[in-house]
């Protein structure tokens, strides 16, 4: 073999090798791009998934025993609150936190303005207490979501 064959051989495998290293490049970066638009989707099917157990409580009417319900299922929740409006007490009980809902258009709109320690249940379940709520009275339920975006208080005013 000679010199000349030797070169163009060494030359086809250092022009082989560097297209080879393209290629993988070129399917890393797509594959990045792939893999960040993957991440999005997913990030916005988890905060769909997270605000589902709220949004039966979106401008519907839901009955005095699911508003017990929901009493208990977000009594733990922080930076949550639920205000539930009765006959018998129209100004309406916060439980959990009190929520700003003075304004939509207020920056405080949707925060917390103060943790309020109650038995939700206890009192909403007493029919001589003034939270009382009939198990089947009618209630309009309203989502509060604060600046951005995120669902901060349910509202159920009877009717």
């Amino acid at each position: 073999m000679g010199n000349a064959q030797k070169a163009l051989i060494m030359a086809a495998g250092f022009f082989l090798a560097i297209a080879l290293i393209t290629i993988a490049v070129v399917m890393f970066i797509s594959a990045q791009d792939a893999t960040k638009a993957a991440q999005n989707n997913f990030s916005d099917i988890q905060t769909e998934l997270s605000q589902t157990a709220f949004t039966v409580y979106d401008n519907t009417v839901v009955s005095g025993s699911q508003v017990v319900n929901a009493l208990r299922k977000f009594a733990d929740k922080e930076q949550f609150g639920i205000q539930v409006q009765t006959g018998k007490n129209p100004v309406g009980s916060w439980y959990t936190n009190k929520i700003d809902t003075t304004s939509p258009s207020s920056s405080n709109y949707g925060t917390v303005i103060a943790s309020i320690s109650r038995d939700a249940v206890a009192n909403a379940t007493l029919e001589s207490h003034m939270d009382y709520v009939n198990p089947s009275g009618k209630f309009k339920a309203h989502i509060i979501k604060d600046k951005s975006n995120v669902i901060r208080a349910i509202e159920f005013m009877q009717q």
